[in-house]
Parts: C-alpha cells; sequence; structure tokens
C-alpha cells in the first residue's frame, strides 16, 4: 500500500509539471482528474485537484520566469524569443501528456507488473525522452536562426537543465518496480 501512496504522489508531481503554461492557463479549462484519484471522496479529489492546480502554475511560471532571468535579452531579442519558446512549451505539453499517461498505467499496474508490461512502460518512457530530445534540438535550432548560437546554446543549457530537474523530482517519487516474473 505504501508504494502505491508513493506511485499516486509521483503522478500528482508528475501531473502539475507537465501542466499547462502560464500562457496558456487563463485560457485553459481544467482537465479531469486522473484515474489514480479515483478511490479518493468527492472532497478529497476537490482538495486534491486544487492543489494539482496550484502546483501547475506555480512550476510552469517558475520555470518560464527563470528562463527569462537567465536569458538576459534585450527587448528585440525577447519578441524573437518568446513566440519561439511559446511553440516549444506548447509542443512539450503535449509531449508531456505521454508521460503522465505512462505514469499512470505504471501506478495501476505496479502490484501486478509483469515482464511485458514493464518492457511496454519503459520503451514508452525512451521514446518520450527521444522525442524531448528531439524537440528541444529543433527548438534549439529555431532560436539559433533567429539569435545566433550563443543565445541558442544558453536557451538549451538552460532548458536541459531545468528539464533535468523535473526529471529528478518525477523519478524520485517513483519506487522502482518490483521483482518480476
Amino acid at each position: 500500500m505504501r508504494a502505491k501512496s508513493y506511485v499516486f504522489l509521483a503522478a500528482l508531481v508528475a501531473i502539475a509539471i507537465v501542466g499547462p503554461s502560464p500562457i496558456r492557463a487563463q485560457s485553459t479549462a481544467p482537465k479531469t482528474r486522473s484515474t489514480t484519484t479515483a478511490h479518493l471522496d468527492t472532497d478529497e479529489k476537490k482538495n486534491v485537484q486544487a492543489y494539482v492546480d496550484l502546483l501547475r502554475s506555480d512550476v510552469r511560471q517558475q520555470k518560464a520566469e527563470i528562463m527569462g532571468s537567465m536569458m538576459i535579452l534585450s527587448a528585440e531579442d525577447a519578441t524573437k524569443f518568446w513566440p519561439i519558446y511559446s511553440d516549444y512549451d506548447a509542443q512539450l505539453a503535449k509531449l508531456n501528456d505521454q508521460r503522465v499517461e505512462n505514469i499512470k498505467e505504471y501506478a495501476q499496474n505496479y502490484d501486478d507488473m509483469t515482464d511485458a508490461k514493464a518492457d511496454e512502460l519503459i520503451q514508452k518512457s525512451l521514446a518520450y525522452q527521444k522525442q524531448r530530445g528531439e524537440l528541444l534540438a529543433q527548438t534549439y535550432g529555431k532560436v539559433k536562426d533567429a539569435l545566433g548560437a550563443v543565445t541558442a546554446a544558453r536557451f538549451a543549457m538552460i532548458e536541459h537543465q531545468l528539464l533535468l530537474i523535473i526529471d529528478l523530482q518525477i523519478v524520485s517519487s517513483l519506487p522502482v518496480a518490483k521483482k518480476g516474473s
């Protein structure tokens, strides 16, 4: 049961991190509750959803604020950079939906993990990481074309570091798979 609590916590962290960007947050309706909260009563579900919504906005806002403070852009460069970053962030949010679904699936199968399911989940995770890396590389190219290689390198380094921190938060909350078949 304790492992399920860790998986639930990890799912909450993942959902909080991969939620909509602050740019889209005001125009986006709240998403439906995750299936991992199905066992909670209505009041608890409302509390959890409120907490998830708060974490989403705070984490996404902090990420954008960190990026903004570290990029050190002139007003002219900012007008070129932020639309590229917003497009990147929207595509990343779609990718992160895949990650959330994978974590939910891990949580649902944790107690009865089979070799086949474990392999499937890891293959999905590896595909996500590959797609995320490709998206970062494409965005690096766009920033480089618009603002030069030094600014693009700064973007890529900052974004990579932020993604590593987010990844660490997520994976440190997930219990390691039990001994399988």
